[in-house]
């Protein structure tokens, strides 16, 4: 603005200029933000469509990054993966861990004006948990064990058909009003920020809730989620100025940003990216062939080529993020031994070999990177892989929930629990995707919830860690560091261990 009123030699109609200049934008900067902070759009970067914005049907790790704004459970994550009272202001447990009671925050409105009563929040746990109607099943499979949910005074109970001392987590599924009848359509939530619109293969934007509980947040107008069609395209946009926050990116290529315009975050996360091997497809299904391809493989190598070097190197399912139930002993089980890997080859019936394919959904560029250094790696034992890149609705459906597939590369995600991601492999999970099945890991998982002692479930965690190691289950590849892009601009993005935009705390640098 100075250069233009240069052009000008008398200060009073400067002055005018400028006055006039103020009242019409009300004091705001040029990104639309007041002395105070509040005010803005930003615009995140995305590189999935959204499957749904039922929250108590999505399945996909990307939906819930978005929901996470629009959606409130009993209890929500922080920044620190630690689970803190939300909808709920405290809760007590019996000692068999069989029954929850919780308070339910007063004064909290929904997005469409409505206050959320206890109604609203039995509604949200019976319909989650199947207990709506006769014959419903449960929405949220790991709630499957709730036998009721009621009033008594003044409070919310829940009651289990056994102990379970693991399903605290499980107490973030958001709750909903019950007036809604379609809420997949019509995603009302009591979170930061409010669904506004949806435009398919270009993006979501969710606007502010100025009724949201908790005071001072948000600061942004709004968030527009851009849906990118890979990680380079994202690359070009946020270097282009057309995006202000890029997730799960790689280290690479933040490292080339101009620092004066970004800010690189990263955070260790507990993600877990597998080369997963179907064991219905008949050479996956024999121990040997496993064993090998998990020799066969250098995971430094696959690390420093898909995310330049920024992860840990994983032998078994869970990531070393979650702490005490992690088992840092396995660390280091296999090591690339290519002779021996042909022995095990050899051994099991396959030493000429055989022909696999390989589906990844291709927006993921890191699992596509991965699974190119993949192929080359499993020549080394006659194993000739083919890729077949597929859009990740596909993937979703054939892969992941149809199982029709003979391997596959993908980070998977959960909850910030150990038992969530655990269960995962128990025969008859739903997110079992890999068919494994091992009935002494069966008899171990199923008794960790009737477990209140701790230090006992650790004890069980590690032996199941090592039976997936013994077993070969799949080949484990890495835990990426979550590695985020934020303009310059911004202050207040928070990087969680998990899945998660939270843009309730994020707010431009008031220029006022």
């Amino acid at each position: 603005m100075r250069k233009f009123f240069k052009r000008f030699t008398s200060v009073l109609l400067i002055a005018s200029l400028g006055l006039s200049l103020v009242a019409c934008n009300g004091g705001k900067d040029k990104n639309g933000v007041d002395k105070n902070g509040y005010g803005g759009s930003v615009t995140v970067g995305i590189t999935q469509e959204p499957k749904s914005f039922d929250p108590h049907m999505v399945v996909a790790a990307g939906d819930e990054e978005i929901l996470f704004n629009i959606f409130e459970g009993l209890f929500k994550y922080d920044s620190t993966g630690t689970l803190q009272p939300c909808l709920a202001t405290d809760y007590t447990v019996n000692e068999e861990a069989t029954e929850y009671v919780f308070t339910i925050r007063d004064n909290v409105k929904f997005h469409n004006d409505q206050k959320m009563t206890m109604a609203d929040v039995i509604y949200s746990y019976k319909r989650a948990t199947g207990l709506l109607n006769e014959g419903d099943t449960a929405l949220v499979a790991e709630l499957d064990c709730v036998t009721d949910v009621f009033e008594r005074d003044g409070k919310l109970v829940i009651t289990l058909d056994q102990s379970n001392s693991e399903i605290l987590t499980y107490f973030t599924t958001a709750i909903i009003p019950a007036s809604v009848e379609d809420i997949g359509s019509t995603p009302i939530g009591t979170g930061p920020f409010v669904f506004d619109n949806y435009t398919v293969g270009v993006s979501v934007t969710l606007k502010r809730n100025d009724n949201y509980w908790q005071e001072s947040l948000p600061y942004l107008d709004s968030v527009v989620f851009k849906i990118l069609a890979d990680m380079n395209s994202g690359d070009t946009e946020i270097r282009n100025g057309y995006i202000d926050i890029f997730p799960h990116y790689t280290m690479d290529k933040a490292e080339l940003l101009p620092t004066e315009s970004f800010n690189i975050l990263t955070c260790p996360s507990n993600m877990v990216q597998i080369f997963a091997l179907n064991s219905t497809f008949e050479p996956f299904s024999n121990p040997l062939v496993r064993e090998a391809i998990n020799y066969a493989i250098d995971r430094d190598a696959l690390i420093q080529l898909s995310v330049d070097g920024a992860g840990v190197p994983l032998t078994t399912a869970m990531s070393p993020a979650m702490g005490d139930a992690y088992d840092t002993s396995i660390d280091g089980t296999y090591s690339q031994d290519i002779d021996y890997a042909n022995e095990l080859m050899e051994e099991a019936g396959y030493g000429d070999g055989f022909d696999v394919t390989i589906t990844i959904p291709s927006e993921y560029l890191v699992s596509v990177d991965t699974t190119v250094a993949l192929v080359d790696q499993l020549s080394s034992i006659g194993i000739n892989a083919t890729i077949e890149q597929t859009d990740w609705s596909t993937w979703l459906s054939d892969v992941y929930a149809g199982r029709n597939y003979e391997a596959t590369v993908i980070f998977l995600t959960s909850n910030y629990s150990a038992y969530d991601v655990m269960s995962r492999y128990e025969t008859s999970n739903s997110g079992n995707f890999i068919n494994y099945s091992n009935p002494e890991y069966d008899e171990i998982i199923a008794q960790i919830p009737l477990t209140t002692d701790i230090n006992e479930r650790n004890e069980m965690y590690h032996e199941l860690l090592a039976i997936l190691v013994a077993d070969n289950a799949s080949c484990y590849i890495q835990d990426p560091l979550e590695v985020v892009a934020v303009s310059s601009e911004l202050e207040g993005y928070q990087v969680y261990p998990m899945y998660v935009q939270d843009m309730s705390t994020v707010r431009y640098i008031a220029s006022n």
